[in-house]
Formats: C-alpha cells, structure tokens, sequence
C-alpha cells in the first residue's frame, strides 16, 4: 500500500511538473509539493484527477469560474486559497 502510495506522488508530482506552460508548470508544482506530504490515499486520488485536468479547466478553478458541476472540496477551496 505504502509503495503504490509514493508511485501516486511521483505520478502527481510528475504532471504538476509538466504542464505545458511555464506559469501553471510553476503554481500546480509549488500547490503540489505544499500539501502532498499530509494527505491520505483519497485526498492523492483526487489530486491526481485536479493534476490531470487541461490548463484552461484548471484556470477556471482556480479562478471560480465553474461553468459546470464541479464538486467544491477542501482540496479545492486549498487550491483557490493557495498563493505563491
């Protein structure tokens, strides 16, 4: 369990990283690496999905923009909240 745990962080991790754009590269790696230490094996699931998601759909959380039913989360409020 614990190692399929840390593929899950490297996997984050990885696409924080590597987004395509300096800017988003920048806040979802400093996001990433300020909570992933502290969150459970459902809370990395559901940062991995927030990871996945193309920088426009990111933005628009980020900013509140929600066109659609996006499910508000602590994961998500942190998200909206974060400054770097």
């Amino acid at each position: 369990m614990s190692d399929n745990k840390e593929k899950l962080k490297s996997k984050i991790i990885y696409r924080a990283s590597y987004r395509g754009t300096k800017e988003m590269d920048l806040l979802m790696t400093n996001f990433v690496k300020s909570l992933i230490e502290d969150l459970n094996l459902s809370e990395l699931k559901e940062l991995d999905l927030l990871v996945s998601l193309d920088d426009e759909r990111v933005k628009k959380i980020k900013n509140n923009i929600l066109n659609d039913k996006i499910v508000t989360t602590e994961l998500i409020k942190k998200f909206q909240k974060f400054k770097f």
